[in-house]
This record gives structure tokens, C-alpha cells and sequence, in this order.
């Protein structure tokens, strides 16, 4: 169909619309160009409806597509709902005024000690997308401290200079470091900079990384990256983004995308720029004048120099001599680094540090204080000792089971869920299916979705965003199933979706059962077969992590497939019976109905119990 022909198309289905009714058509505003699916939301109708409309006016586009204002249009006078244009000033405006006053409320410092502090910003992207040459390439250029000849060691963070102004990096390996420092409480970072191949284009790492950073309500700037290459398409990378939920600013929309190079050194400056203009409209500031306080982000036991961590500054200043409470562990700062490896006598808000004077290696995660004393230390330590039993204690990680029973103590507002799913297709019915149980008590939004197992990375996010994981026709990867059951979180895997949705909804009125699932115990390895009976044979197993009990669930595994379960009828260490085997300890074991073992073959040991 030709423009011409579909614009008439428009005007016809504007003019039937609004001759269907006298009355005044509800408006809705929207943006210069809006997803199909965002589309249905805001005219509250199916997506597949709102698809049907646009097949009317001649226009073929998938639930995740974006399309024009004037297509949006049509579709909305349609169902009869008259569309204004969404001016994105005013919105971006309210937005910023909102973060300020969040941002000082959350701070509690006084306004008169407040002053502006650097930008932090975290880099994430696709694995090879160029997030370290880019890292390389702002380092390279515009690095604070150019007397020491250059970067001299890797301390997680460094800062650089724009324009006489300062900004802070952090560089993590991904997007998983990111939200674990999230789900241990350390929110430091203001920024993130999403970095896309303009020659591969979104991928499924950079949705994860997305959803990542607008989980932790972080504000995005995409830089579009190897625009150098042949294959270089950037137009292509914004519609990508558009099908994600991100607007370029150049299409109407709020995200900043910036083109560069790393290679070529090229977009580097206006990146930067764009991170500056950012940083004045969010407003960052801190009190220098107060007590340090921080976030370890690095950690390592040095030969020479012992135990060294390196702490992101928030608030306060921190220098030599000072007593800090890290963790649940004190000590004095004997000396401190910045990231060209000088020495340096104090580190003010947003500055990283590597720091010496701890005994033991903190986590990273950890809160670091500054306090006046050892006595003071000692008793920052207990109380923080107190309120983490408190928090064992009291606090329950969010489940289906549980889920009720948190709504009406008034402990959860918002059931978030990670959605995994086959293939990419199921996801969106189910989405879709999911957000509507949402009521006037409780609502439902999903964090992240995407075909696949459920990984660590999920898991994480569940962690960091207090979530649920549900999986339909899919799996879990074993290092999730370890982290998931050691953190507490919830996954539940369903192949019927209607069963999905059911409990979901069962588990937001209270109704639903709870469910047995599968505990793993620890795993083995068969290194010897030998005779137990006249008929039987028993296994000399060594234990490679976990634990094996006499009397637990056992599946013996040959490679990738399991060839029998059973329970575990005896337990021997050196001629005598024993109740358990620890990690690294060698044991016999008898396997009840089973005696076809082989060396090689792999033991799971596990118990099912009651959860959600």
C-alpha cells in the first residue's frame, strides 16, 4: 500500500470512528513512536486486537514492533479514542523533579553541606559488543590523573576528566555483578551506559542488561558502537530498541543514543557530554564535611601488602588515619590508592579507592563507615551483628506460598516475576496473561522475560528485586538451582500455561497449595565397583561437593542421562556405618535395587520438600 493510499486509509477509519458516537472520545497521549504492545496497553485492549486494527489500515507490524504516531492514531480513533501527541519535555521535566526529591529524601543530609558530586556510570552490553574497548578508549583519553604516566593498576573504577568535571566508571564483568552488589543493598551507580554493535544489533544479553538497569531504576544512555564496521546499520539498533521499550531521543522518545567508535576513538566526547548533561539535570549530591561512608567494590588478599579492598565513596570524605567499620569487621585506613596507583591522602564522594588497613578481606557489597574510635567500631559491628539476626529472624524471601500472607501484613506492593519461557513467542501471551491479575492491593509486573533455562544472572535479579522466577517449558541451570536454594527464591516450572496463570492468581487471594520440590544435597563420583553381598555391589564414591546421608533420595547418572533412582540403603567410611559424608571425603554406598554401577558415573543425592 502506498503512503497516499494509507493515510486516506486513516482519514477513513478517523471519520467512521468518529461518526460511531455524539459523545466525546476519550483521549490517551502518545508518543511520536510506540511499541504495538505499549499501544493496546494504554487503549486497554488485546494486542492481538490492536494488530487486527492495523491490518484495516493496511499496516503489517508484530506485537513488539514500533510504529508512527499517525499509524497509533488510526488504531486508537479505531476503538474510538482520540490520540494527542506526548510532548516529551514536560514529562522528562517531571521525571527529574521527581528523582531530586527522592534522591534528597533518601540522602537525609542537610542542604546547606550538600555540594555536586561526580556522575558514577556502569557500562553493560552484550559480551561482544566492545565494552572494554570503549573503556579503553574514554581511559585513554581523558584520564584525571595523567602524573603517574597512565593507568598503573586495576582497581574496579577509575575516574576521568570532562571539561574540568569529573566522572566515575565502574568497571564490572556484566550485568550479574551489577545486581549482585544490588541484592546485597549497594546501589551505586547513577548511570548506565548501554553499549549495542551497530553491526550486530540487540541482542538477548542486551535485553537482560536492560531490564537489569531499569529494575535497579537506573536511567539508561545507549552508545551505539563499531560504526566503523561495513555491516554498521544504527537505524536498525534503534528499532530494535523502539521493539524493547526504549525511544531514541531522536524519535521522540526520552533514551539518549549516542554513536561511536572505540576503535576509532570517534563519539567519545559527545558521549561524555551527554553523560555530564544527564548528571546535572539528576542533580547528584553529597556532603563532603560528614562522616565517610561507601560501598566495597573490589576485593583481594594481596601477597605483599595483605588484604586490600576498594571502596566507592558516597558520602563524606575519607582519609588516612580514619577508623571504618566494614562489614561486620574494623580497622584503621593505613594508606589509600587511586586507580593510576599514587598514593593519596583523602577520597571524597564518587571517588574510587583501594584501601589498606583491614585484617581480613571484606565483601564486595559491603557498607563502609567511618566511625570516631575502636570503641565506637565494636559497637557499630554489634548492632550491625543484631539487626542481621533481626532480619534472619523476621524476613522471608517473596514466594507464591508465602505471597498472601506478605500482601496482608502490608509487606509486599508488587509481585515482580522473571519469566522464562522455550521459545520467545510463549512469552508474550503469558506476559500479557500475568499483568492483568494485578488489583487495587497488589501489582503485577514482569522484571525480565526471555526464552531459555533460568540462570544465575535470573536469579540475581529475583534476589536483587525481591521477584518470584516462574518457567514454562524450560529449565534450570544447576549453578541457578544451588544459588536459588541457598538465597531462598522462588521458581516454579510449569508446561501448561493455564496452570501458570492459575497459580499466580490462586497465590495472590491466598488459595494456593504449597508444592513439593526438589532439594539437591550434594553430588559424587564413582571411582571403584565393587561386591556387597552375595547379589549386590556397592560403589566407592568420593564426594565432590555437598553432602551424601544414609536413608536420602539418590539418581545415578551416566554422563547427561539418568540410568536409575532410588534411596541410599548403606553408608560406610572404613569398615564402619555412618550417618553422612562430607565434601571431599571418599565412602561406599549401596544404592537400593541397583547394582549395574560403573567407574565414572555420577551420584545426585537429594530430598523433596514442601515449598513455593
Amino acid at each position: 500500500m502506498s503512503s497516499s493510499e494509507r493515510d486516506e486509509t486513516v482519514k477513513i477509519t478517523t471519520e467512521k470512528a468518529g461518526g460511531a458516537s455524539a459523545q466525546k472520545p476519550r483521549q490517551v497521549e502518545i508518543p511520536p513512536t510506540i511499541a504495538v504492545r505499549q499501544l493496546a496497553e494504554m487503549l486497554d485492549v488485546t494486542p492481538v486486537d490492536a494488530i487486527k486494527q492495523l491490518m484495516r489500515a493496511g499496516v503489517m507490524a508484530n506485537i513488539n514492533q514500533a510504529i508512527d504516531f499517525k499509524t497509533a492514531s488510526a488504531v486508537a480513533a479505531g476503538f474510538g479514542v482520540e490520540a494527542k501527541l506526548k510532548h516529551r519535555p514536560a514529562a522528562k521535566a517531571g521525571r527529574t523533579a521527581e528523582l531530586k526529591k527522592q534522591q534528597k529524601l533518601a540522602q537525609g543530609e542537610q542542604a546547606a553541606g550538600l555540594q555536586l558530586r561526580p556522575p558514577v556510570v556502569t557500562i553493560m552490553g552484550h559480551v561482544d559488543h566492545g565494552k572494554t574497548k570503549l573503556l579503553d578508549a574514554i581511559r585513554q583519553t581523558n584520564v584525571v590523573d595523567k602524573e603517574a604516566g597512565g593507568i598503573t593498576q586495576h582497581i574496579g573504577a577509575y575516574q576521568v576528566d570532562v571539561n574540568g568535571q569529573k566522572v566515575t566508571f565502574l568497571d564490572t564483568p556484566g550485568h550479574e555483578a551489577f545486581t549482585a552488589m544490588r541484592a546485597r543493598g549497594a546501589q551505586v551507580t547513577d548511570i548506565t551506559i548501554l553499549v549495542i554493535a551497530a553491526d550486530d544489533g540487540v541482542m538477548p544479553q542486551t535485553l537482560e542488561a536492560i531490564d537489569h538497569a531499569r529494575a535497579a531504576g537506573v536511567p539508561i544512555i545507549v552508545a551505539i558502537n563499531k560504526i566503523d564496521k561495513p555491516g554498521a546499520n544504527p537505524d536498525r539498533v534503534k528499532q530494535q530498541l523502539a521493539e524493547a521499550g526504549l525511544v531514541v531521543e531522536e524519535w521522540g522518545g526520552e533514551v539518549i543514543a549516542v554513536p561511536v567508535s572505540a576503535k576509532e576513538k570517534r563519539g567519545i566526547p559527545q558521549l561524555l557530554e551527554n553523560i555530564m548533561l544527564m548528571a546535572e539535570m539528576e542533580e547528584l549530591k553529597a556532603d563532603p564535611s560528614r562522616p565517610a561512608e561507601g560501598t566495597v567494590i573490589e576485593a583481594e588478599m594481596d601477597r605483599t601488602r595483605g588484604a586490600l579492598f576498594t571502596v566507592l565513596i558516597s558520602s563524606g570524605t575519607l582519609k588516612e588515619g580514619d577508623v571504618v567499620v566494614v562489614g561486620e569487621m574494623w580497622g584503621k585506613v593505613k594508606a589509600m590508592f587511586n586507580d593510576a596507583g599514587k598514593r593519596v591522602k583523602r577520597a571524597t564522594p564518587s571517588t574510587p579507592v583501594e584501601v589498606l588497613g583491614l585484617d581480613i578481606v571484606p565483601q564486595v557489597g559491603d557498607v563502609m563507615l567511618e566511625v570516631a574510635d575502636e570503641k565506637t567500631a565494636q559497637a557499630v559491628i554489634e548492632k550491625r551483628r543484631q539487626s542481621v539476626a533481626k532480619e534472619i529472624t523476621a524476613q522471608k524471601a517473596v514466594s507464591l506460598s508465602n505471597l498472601y500472607e506478605q500482601l496482608s501484613a502490608g509487606k509486599v506492593k508488587e509481585l515482580g516475576i522473571i519469566l522464562k519461557t522455550d521459545v520467545q513467542g510463549s512469552g508474550e501471551p503469558i506476559r500479557n496473561s500475568l499483568e492483568k491479575l494485578s488489583n487495587d492491593e497488589v501489582k503485577v509486573s514482569i522484571i525480565h522475560s526471555g526464552p531459555g533455562n533460568v540462570t544465575e544472572s535470573d536469579v540475581l535479579l529475583a534476589l536483587a528485586s525481591k521477584g518470584v522466577i516462574v518457567g514454562f517449558n524450560t529449565g534450570v541451570e544447576t549453578g541457578a538451582k544451588r544459588l536459588a536454594e541457598r538465597e531462598g527464591i522462588s521458581i516454579r516450572l510449569y508446561d501448561i500455561i493455564y496452570n501458570l496463570i492459575e497459580d499466580v492468581d490462586k497465590a495472590l487471594k491466598g488459595m494456593l497449595e504449597p508444592t513439593e520440590v526438589e532439594v539437591i544435597d550434594g553430588h559424587a563420583e564413582v571411582r571403584a565397583v565393587f561386591p556387597a553381598g552375595k547379589k549386590e555391589k556397592a560403589a566407592g564414591i568420593y564426594v565432590t561437593e555437598g553432602k551424601v546421608m544414609r536413608g536420602g533420595s539418590v539418581r545415578v547418572m551416566r554422563g547427561a542421562q539418568k540410568i536409575y533412582e532410588s534411596v541410599v540403603t548403606s553408608l560406610r567410611r572404613f569398615k564402619q556405618d555412618v550417618r553422612e559424608v562430607a565434601t571431599g571425603y571418599e565412602c561406599g554406598v549401596g544404592v537400593q535395587g541397583f547394582n549395574d554401577f560403573q567407574v565414572g558415573d555420577t551420584l545426585e543425592f537429594f530430598h523433596i520438600e514442601k515449598s513455593g
